[in-house]
């Protein structure tokens, strides 16, 4: 009996000389393949623009000629992209594209806005970064200043959570700043 006891208590001995410690909070690891772009362009729009090769090209539901989707149906995102002519009207369309991101601010936690400018490809514009919660965490607008303007946004199928979409987020902006660093107008979509 004695050596029973002896034998329990040493084992409790050994056995607590390393404190058990909870397993630290996974972090999902997603990884998204590395961008190839190639150039796209619709024959009957005046503008054309490299994008991610797995982007899928959709019209848009609205129907508006030369309005787009870019779809990344692995990421569950889209990339919306609407063109409008200059008509006398620069001033309300940059302010319409200049309204759009502050729609955003109840749910964001800020917006950084960047000036954009190309004078080689003939585009200026902005890219705004929104941060927080918010449906839309990119959006960008471009010009020629005279005869062109296009806008686009990033909206995922999900509901907002910035932490679980930051990645898929990441991923399309560096996709929307390529594609604003290599749009073209016509004539000189060719180039």
């Amino acid at each position: 009996m004695k050596r029973i006891i002896f034998l329990t208590f040493l084992a409790g001995l050994v056995s607590c000389g390393n404190e058990v410690q909870p397993k630290p909070n996974a972090y999902l690891a997603l990884e998204y393949p590395a961008a190839e772009y190639v150039f796209y362009s619709n024959d009957g729009c005046p503008y054309g623009f490299e994008k991610n090769s797995i982007a899928v090209v959709q019209p848009s539901r609205v129907g508006k000629e030369c309005w787009l989707n870019l779809e990344y149906p692995h990421l569950k995102g889209t990339i919306f992209i609407t063109y409008q002519s200059v008509e006398n009207n620069l001033d309300s369309l940059l302010t319409d594209a200049q309204k759009l991101p502050l729609r955003h601010t109840i749910k964001a936690d800020a917006i950084e806005g960047s000036v954009y400018s190309n004078n080689y490809h003939n585009t200026y514009g902005m890219f705004y970064q929104v941060l927080g919660d918010a449906a839309s965490q990119a959006q960008f607008y471009l010009t020629d200043s005279t005869s062109h303007f296009l806008t686009g946004s990033v909206y995922f199928e999900a509901q907002p959570n910035f932490d679980s979409i930051l990645p898929a987020a990441a991923y399309l902006k560096k996709d929307i700043r390529h594609l604003m660093e290599t749009v073209k107008w016509q004539p000189n979509i060719s180039d």
